[in-house]
């Protein structure tokens, strides 16, 4: 069995610019990390070769401008004279990721212990409103339950 990736790649190469995003797109992970990953993908290749990349947000975009030489560098190592000349960060829409597996949807979150709902109740003892101390204790009874599991609590 034979893999058209190279096929497809040549074909694309035939329009510019576009046979090097599938390159890149799947050297970008390996080059910038997760959590740049995460944050920032590749959107388009500019005719003058420069890379616009999205970010989640304009601090991302900000933080990572400031980065651009060290990103450039780890690109051209991964991809050689196919990586990019220069990188533009702008907010923008980001592919859609799959659910982490530390997230863990299906399963059903732990309940608090004694202890737990104690500290939270203390935590949220001298808030005056009756329904945002209930909102806050439960909040950090839930958050205290959570964390005491070994789940991550955002």
């Amino acid at each position: 069995m034979e893999r058209i990736g190279g096929a497809v790649r040549s074909e694309l190469g035939r329009f510019g610019t576009a046979g090097a995003m599938a390159d890149l797109v799947a050297a970008w992970p390996g080059a910038v990390g997760d959590a740049v990953a995460t944050n920032a993908w590749p959107a388009r290749f500019a005719r003058d070769g420069t890379l616009h990349v999205a970010a989640s947000s304009s601090a991302w975009a900000f933080e990572l401008g400031q980065l651009e030489s060290e990103i450039l560098a780890r690109l051209k190592e991964a991809l050689g004279k196919a990586a990019p000349s220069r990188l533009r960060f702008a907010p923008g829409p980001l592919p859609e990721t799959a659910p982490a597996a530390s997230e863990r949807p299906n399963e059903p979150l732990p309940d608090p212990t004694p202890e737990h709902v104690e500290q939270a109740r203390g935590w949220a003892a001298e808030i005056d409103s009756e329904e945002l101390r209930k909102t806050v204790e439960k909040a950090a009874r839930a958050s205290l339950a959570r964390a005491a599991s070994g789940r991550p609590v955002w």
